[in-house]
């Protein structure tokens, strides 16, 4: 492993650049975004993610444990940098030395490989890149066969989804798309969909998830939009007993992910 370049310089263009790529616009455009984080790194490696610049302090890392880190199967340049400029560029503290520059892998809806019982998760409007992270830090413990986001202004690689899945941004199919694509995908695939939502709906746990299964969710302050309202099979409700009409999005999804794999007899 060959070190390109070593950079002491807060005011190096390549750092500087790095600190751009907070920014949606900065992604979109460059087609670039920022993994930061041993756990997070080791799960995009797996997922054979593109590095592009892989920016590594010596004085938390050694180059040897950067070797193992990526597998040595990594064509990206490879930076060193001081720990002054690596503190500069680290969103976070404690996260293992390293940051990576990657390319994002867009799936397209159509491309996912359903298995013969797939369970599918649908998030519509998300509101917080937080909710969203955790939500698919649950679909991958569920081992969901694929998570369609249904709002094309949604960035999957925001440093927050990334942070608050661990990773499992990496580790899902993720296809971002609009609801009308999405529905029409799922009825032509004989999925049946199930939508959360607070007025004339059932039980979810009266649910037969065994069969083919789309469960979902909208935002925490408007819920779903009419067209999903519309064309579910069933539209459902986790029931409350107390004062609270609904739980934080992610916790829900949770709830209600599992109840679906326990009549799979996960």
């Amino acid at each position: 492993m060959i070190i390109k370049e070593i950079i002491t310089s807060l005011n190096n263009k390549r750092i500087k650049n790095i600190q751009h790529l907070q920014k949606p616009k900065e992604r979109k455009q460059q087609e670039l975004f920022v993994i930061e984080g041993i756990k997070e790194i080791e799960k995009a490696v797996k997922m054979n993610y593109i590095f592009e610049t892989v920016f590594f302090c010596n004085e938390i890392v050694s180059l040897g444990g950067l070797e193992k880190l990526l597998q040595k199967n990594t064509t990206a340049e490879i930076i060193e940098v001081s720990k002054a400029v690596y503190e500069k560029i680290a969103y976070r503290e404690n996260s293992g030395g390293v940051v990576v520059l990657a390319k994002p892998q867009n799936i397209v809806l159509q491309e996912i490989k359903l298995k013969e019982n797939p369970l599918i998760l649908v998030i519509e409007g998300v509101e917080k890149p937080g909710n969203l992270g955790a939500i698919l830090r649950t679909a991958d413990a569920a081992a969901i066969d694929a998570v369609i986001v249904c709002d094309n202004q949604t960035d999957i690689y925001n440093p927050n989804v990334i942070r608050a899945s661990i990773g499992c941004v990496f580790t899902v199919p993720i296809a971002v798309t609009n609801s009308e694509t999405a529905i029409k995908w799922l009825k032509t695939n004989n999925i049946k969909i199930y939508s959360t939502y607070l007025e004339a709906a059932i039980p979810y746990s009266s649910i037969n998830f065994k069969e083919k299964s789309a469960i979902v969710f909208g935002t925490e302050s408007v819920g779903i939009s009419d067209i999903w309202v519309k064309n579910s099979d069933k539209n459902i409700i986790i029931p409350m007993k107390g004062e609270a009409d609904s739980l934080n999005v992610s916790t829900s999804s949770a709830i209600i992910i599992f109840e679906a794999l326990r009549q799979r007899n996960f």
